[in-house]
């Protein structure tokens, strides 16, 4: 077999979300897998640790409370950023709808915050998830990296990348967009 050949003739599919729901639909794949789609790929997500789960549910909690009513605190959740990424963040803070976004998938418009918690995946986090949010111009992300004990902030996403990105071990960080949403940063990692 010429595998040159086979290369330079061979196509992958890219997945669309309608194709990827109707995968799920049809019982391919059951609606609480952990895959998301990215770039029409669909991913294996890594199992969720203890650790990832405590911060996850400590922030949304810390959040959910600060912000009451103000915003919708999706906690992994999929937001549909176009036809063929359907990310699920471990955090998402929403426009205020009072149906929560039953019926519809939130969309890039929609987000005012991502936070993404990683343990074992800071970098794929931090090459993939947060270039593909900056790319649809999601105006903030958080990258919560556990082993590293600090929180990556990127805001301002010009061209589809984030022109700035501080990290934090300790203090306190406010949402661009939502600076109701405080976090104290040294309280997340025990500092």
């Amino acid at each position: 077999m010429n595998l040159q050949r086979l290369d330079s003739t061979a196509r992958r599919h890219r997945w669309t979300v309608d194709e990827y729901l109707k995968l799920v639909e049809s019982g391919v794949f059951a609606e609480d897998d952990r895959i998301e789609l990215i770039d029409g790929e669909l991913i294996d997500m890594a199992p969720i640790g203890e650790q990832h789960a405590g911060q996850v549910n400590r922030l949304s909690n810390e959040l959910a409370y600060r912000l009451y009513r103000r915003v919708v605190v999706a906690t992994q959740n999929p937001i549909m950023l176009d036809q063929h990424s359907d990310p699920e963040p471990d955090i998402c803070l929403l426009r205020w709808r009072e149906d929560f976004y039953r019926g519809k998938r939130p969309g890039p418009a929609d987000v005012l915050l991502v936070v993404e918690v990683a343990d074992t995946t800071v970098g794929y986090d931090r090459e993939v998830k947060v270039p593909l949010y900056g790319r649809f111009g999601i105006p903030e992300v958080w990258l919560v990296d556990l082993p590293g004990k600090r929180v990556e902030v990127y805001r301002e996403p010009v061209e589809g990348r984030y022109r700035r990105c501080e990290c934090h071990g300790a203090g306190r960080i406010a949402a661009g967009r939502v600076p109701e949403a405080v976090v104290d940063v040294g309280a997340l990692f025990g500092v």
